[in-house]
């Protein structure tokens, strides 16, 4: 199904694959903007088994859309070919499971006339309708105390960088850099390719979305396996992109192993760095969420992120850069120039 529309100041990507009930609040959610005169929305259905074509049909009656359909390539391809149809200025990229705050647009569009550049990205945070694990989960991924803030927090460990949750750029950047390559981070990918062609790249912290993430723990815990494993993908693309704080769970994952083994064997007291850690963040996560539930869910949800990174970390690292298994820097690099 396509609309042809007047050339829109931003095109908004979204790919899809069988996540028809969230596609349903991401569209509610974009057809409720304060400003819809200044966007697209372009649908790229990656091949699902469970298509959203009711829900574009239900939800997408007041947008600007543009649905797709295409075989099954990965996230980047259909992102890629969301961009070959798309007619903004700027590419816009949220993810499937996000809702868009009202005045997101509004806001955009007023801070880039503010201040401008090429690049850009946004926080992510958790709605109110969403599920308590759903907001203990996302406590896990944004506190500065499990991630040192580096997705958008007000304190940061390091220099933001745009994820494709809640990014954009220019055409002029598209133009230049390319397409999305189909790899584990692929977003970070971008957004370093972008910095290293000498664009300008802002958080606009005030552009914000609600992102749903995982349902369950179990899936959580994959998802940040992979993240852990794929930053030393990253750093074997961009020798200087490794920071101490990507190594931090890392370091954490071993330092705990060390204190329950010395508890074991030695005093039990070896235990107290580790329980005041999880007071902290239980204390941090009940005031910032205001519920002690959600509270508690969020130690659990903070173990799973910091073991599933540090341990994705660790095994890559010792595959890829001691072992030097698997995938070698000459192969990464071919990657990197797009073979």
């Amino acid at each position: 199904m396509e609309t042809k529309i007047s050339k829109p100041r931003y095109s908004v990507i979204v790919p899809v694959y069988n996540r028809n009930d969230e596609v349903a609040d991401l569209l509610t959610s974009l057809a409720t903007q304060s400003r819809p005169d200044l966007f697209e929305v372009i649908l790229v259905e990656d091949g699902s088994t469970l298509p959203c074509t009711e829900a574009v049909e239900r939800c997408g009656k007041n947008l600007r859309l543009q649905y797709f359909h295409k075989s099954n390539e990965g996230r980047s391809i259909a992102r890629n070919y969301g961009i070959e149809h798309a007619s903004g200025e700027w590419l816009v990229f949220f993810d499937s499971d996000c809702v868009i705050p009202p005045d997101y647009f509004a806001t955009l569009d007023s801070e880039l006339a503010a201040n401008p550049c090429d690049c850009y990205g946004g926080p992510d945070a958790a709605h109110e309708s969403f599920t308590d694990v759903q907001k203990a989960i996302n406590f896990a991924m944004t506190s500065f105390l499990t991630t040192g803030g580096i997705r958008g927090g007000k304190v940061s460990l390091e220099k933001f960088t745009p994820r494709s949750f809640n990014m954009g750029y220019t055409r002029k950047v598209y133009d230049t850099v390319g397409g999305f390559r189909e790899m584990f981070s692929e977003d970070i990918d971008m957004s370093m390719r972008i910095r290293n062609a000498g664009f300008s790249t802002s958080l606009i912290r005030n552009a914000e979305v609600y992102h749903k993430r995982r349902l369950d723990f179990r899936k959580f815990m994959r998802q940040v396996y992979v993240f852990g494993m794929s930053r030393i993908t990253l750093k074997l693309l961009y020798p200087g992109s490794l920071k101490a704080v990507h190594a931090l769970p890392a370091v954490a994952v071993v330092a705990g192993l060390i204190c329950v083994m010395l508890s074991i064997f030695v005093s039990a007291w070896w235990l107290l760095p580790i329980g005041l850690y999880l007071f902290a963040i239980l204390i941090s996560a009940t005031l910032t969420t205001r519920s002690l539930k959600i509270g508690l869910m969020a130690v659990p949800a903070a173990v799973v992120q910091i073991c599933g990174y540090g341990c994705g970390f660790i095994k890559a690292w010792f595959t890829k850069i001691l072992l030097r298994r698997g995938r070698d820097i000459n192969e990464e690099i071919e990657i990197r120039r797009g073979k």
